[in-house]
């Protein structure tokens, strides 16, 4: 039985983008992945690198791991969990930060652009947060992990802290190795398709679609979407990234070939594409909507996570005893 594990950060709104990249292609992992165990965790340890609103930071733990769900992750086949309520998380990442040199820290390029936009202080965590990282991994002797192309290096520092410390005290953790899923579409920005699709960069609400946006806008958001001047519906992401954008869209929602929707919208226009492509959307949106509904009102969210910490709990404690014993931090044993 293999093992793969994941992190997702709460500090911002789900967007349709979010639900096409990474939530729809967990949701595939599930089912495909059939002799893999998936944890698969809210990274509320890694918010607050940065200043963040307890009482927003609090909702948003509960609204995330609520869509998550509702978007298709099975409780019963992926061990849901809070990041902060194992300990052993930060523990294993003060062990990895006494693993790990500074200028290993300072190279990571996420580390290097975050600071660059930092207005106020950097915080210590920002720096140090690739090691909390890894212990995320190595808590749980992950063979598996999920990767783009921004984590390939925090990754590379996992394998590097795991046969270090494996080299320095014995036997004690699996180097993971990365796991490329079939890459989840990159959705860009309805008003300038030549960016990422992103609440917290966007300069109006009509670039992106949030999936707790009402129906009705997010149709007027798919119709008042950027093209071009062409009347032809066809993928072409350098002449074209407006009208490419919405078949990533159409392609993704439906999962049939783009190919195949060009095709069918041969002769139409861009009118009725974008109609039917909001439809398809917003019917979409609405049952994941109807499903975060019904597991609102269900109150099943706390025990889904009460099972999924405890799970969690007993691999991390289990785990954690035997890199004590490694280090000589056990005074009973």
């Amino acid at each position: 039985m293999q093992r793969l594990v994941s992190g997702i950060k709460p500090t911002g709104e789900l967007t349709l983008g979010n639900y096409i990249g990474a939530i729809k292609q967990f949701v595939k992992l599930q089912n495909e992945l059939k002799d893999t165990e998936l944890f698969i965790f809210i990274a509320d340890l890694h918010a607050i690198t940065t200043p963040q609103d307890k009482t927003i930071l609090k909702k948003r733990v509960r609204e995330i791991a609520m869509f998550y769900i509702a978007c298709g992750l099975d409780p019963e086949k992926v061990n849901l969990f809070v990041q902060s309520e194992v300990v052993e998380h930060a523990l294993l990442g003060y062990i990895m930060e006494s693993t790990a040199y500074i200028g290993e820290m300072e190279r990571m390029i996420q580390f290097k652009e975050k600071k660059r936009n930092q207005v106020d202080g950097v915080r210590t965590s920002l720096l140090t947060y690739p090691a909390l990282m890894a212990a995320d991994i190595l808590l749980y002797d992950a063979n598996l992990v999920p990767v783009g192309e921004d984590q390939i290096q925090h990754l590379e520092l996992t394998r590097l802290l795991a046969e270090r410390f494996n080299t320095q005290y014995g036997e004690t953790f699996i180097v993971p190795e990365g796991y490329v899923t079939k890459v989840g579409a990159k959705i860009k920005n309805l008003q300038d398709p030549t960016k990422k699709m992103s609440k917290s960069d966007a300069l109006s609400e009509k670039s992106y679609i949030l999936l707790s946006d009402d129906l009705n806008q997010i149709k007027n958001k798919i119709k008042s979407a950027v093209t071009d001047s062409d009347t032809q519906i066809k993928f072409d992401e350098k002449h074209k990234p407006g009208i490419s954008n919405l078949l990533t869209i159409y392609s993704a929602i439906t999962d049939e070939p783009i190919k195949d929707i060009e095709n069918r919208y041969i002769d139409s226009t861009y009118a009725t594409f974008k109609n039917d492509l909001a439809q398809i959307v917003s019917d979409h949106i609405g049952q994941i909507q109807s499903n975060y509904q019904a597991l609102l009102k269900s109150n099943t969210l706390d025990d889904i996570l009460d099972k999924g910490r405890d799970k969690a709990s007993l691999y991390a404690k289990r785990k954690m005893s035997k890199v004590m014993a490694r280090l000589g931090l056990q005074r009973k044993k």
